[in-house]
């Protein structure tokens, strides 16, 4: 038993002290202006999207940014309004404006074998939204259930031209409304940046890479050296996917956290957000049945094990549990306190943590029932392809 007390204290002190400081919560200043402000394509994969779009599009045409601004949504195969109010917004935004809102609204072909939805969506906006003689220098990927604030697009193109880099990145602010959100979203970006420290991805000489699909701004130089999208075609973690080609060869990336900038879909109940993990739990490892009795087993450890030493042995095994779990709910605590809940709440991470377990065996079980990736009625898990589980030699979680 102190064996197993002393393991766990020894990685919550690991993680404290040798995870390029995950835990914190900063922010790198803004770089100076450049000297010329480029135009952008923004291209906006959606699939049933009628009712958070508008927002989107009108945070992105509400933009303080001095260049030209041009969005492509591309509705894939939706059941819903989807481009029809894209094409609703576009005529209001421009009423309002005085000016015609630059707007192109695509359809998606059908999705050919051996490609995700979404990434072929975005594939398709590229191709057909952008001309050769287009002059945008950057595309902008964008959820369509991102509200992008007012100087997000600005402060991106600043860190890509300070960088230079050729893909920077936003982890926006999750929606925290709901008791399960309220539960389940804090440790969520926990995770991420546990998985993924942004301080090390943002090291040019440091292999580890990522990025947060919902807001990506991607040099078109860049695109064009990794042979476009279809080199991560079949990807279900399309943004870390995306960030790990573009970091190989020692070309920098950026990803930080917004303040301003906030997902538009909610969560009202477990079950909602343990399906979105589920969604892409078992990709992050590799579909192995061998890495995922190894997840649980660190999860358990890492997580679980510490309380139940504090509450159920004694001596220097319930000191070594009990210390391992302040330290862990101290690491937690910025995040809490991030997304505006008591500091109590750290303390709860242990049961945090059991649910992101179900989730994980959840998402196992389903891909074994050919169901895997299953997202807005599609199952979409590319049999027989693997990946890395840490990119760069190897996140929302992705």
């Amino acid at each position: 038993m102190i064996f197993v007390a002393l393991l766990v204290l020894a990685i919550w002190l690991d993680l404290w002290l040798a995870r390029a400081g995950f835990w914190r919560i900063d922010r790198e200043p803004v770089p100076c202006p450049p000297a010329l402000w480029t135009a952008i394509t923004a291209v906006i994969p959606a699939r049933n999207e009628e009712r958070v779009l508008g927002t989107t599009l009108r945070s992105l045409w509400s933009q303080d940014y001095p260049g030209d601004l041009r969005i492509v949504v591309v509705d894939d195969h939706s059941e819903d309004r989807t481009a029809e109010v894209a094409r609703v917004v576009a005529r209001e935004v421009a009423t309002d404006r005085g000016r015609p809102a630059d707007l192109c609204v695509l359809q998606a072909p059908p999705l050919p074998p051996g490609w995700s939805g979404k990434v072929w969506a975005m594939q398709h906006g590229v191709e057909c939204g952008l001309t050769p003689d287009d002059p945008a220098r950057y595309i902008l990927f964008s959820d369509a259930d991102i509200e992008h604030g007012p100087g997000a697009l600005r402060e991106l193109v600043c860190r890509a031209e300070a960088g230079p880099c050729d893909l920077v990145s936003f982890m926006v602010r999750l929606q925290c409304c709901s008791r399960a959100e309220r539960m389940m979203i804090p440790a969520f970006v926990f995770f991420f940046k546990m998985l993924y420290p942004f301080r090390r991805i943002n090291e040019a000489a440091d292999p580890l890479a990522g990025a947060a699909g919902g807001t990506m701004l991607v040099r078109r130089e860049a695109l064009k050296r990794i042979g476009g999208l279809g080199c991560i075609g079949h990807e279900l973690i399309d943004d870390c996917a995306l960030g790990r080609e573009i970091k190989r060869g020692g070309h920098r990336i950026w990803l930080g956290l917004s303040a301003t900038s906030g997902s538009t879909r909610g969560y009202n109940s477990l079950p909602e957000i343990c399906q979105m993990i589920a969604r892409t739990a078992y990709t992050q490892l590799a579909y192995s049945p061998a890495r995922l009795l190894m997840c649980i087993a660190g999860l358990v450890l890492t997580f679980v094990a510490p309380p139940l030493l504090l509450l159920f042995a004694s001596g220097w095994s319930a000191i070594g549990g009990g210390g391992a779990w302040l330290l862990m709910s101290l690491l937690y605590m910025p995040m809490v306190r991030f997304y505006g809940r008591p500091p109590l709440q750290a303390f709860l991470l242990p049961l945090t943590a059991l649910l992101y377990l179900w989730a994980t065996v959840l998402s196992a079980w389903q891909y074994h029932r050919g169901r895997g990736g299953q997202w807005k009625g599609r199952a979409q898990t590319p049999v027989g392809r693997r990946i890395e589980p840490e990119y760069g030699g190897s996140d929302e979680i992705g």
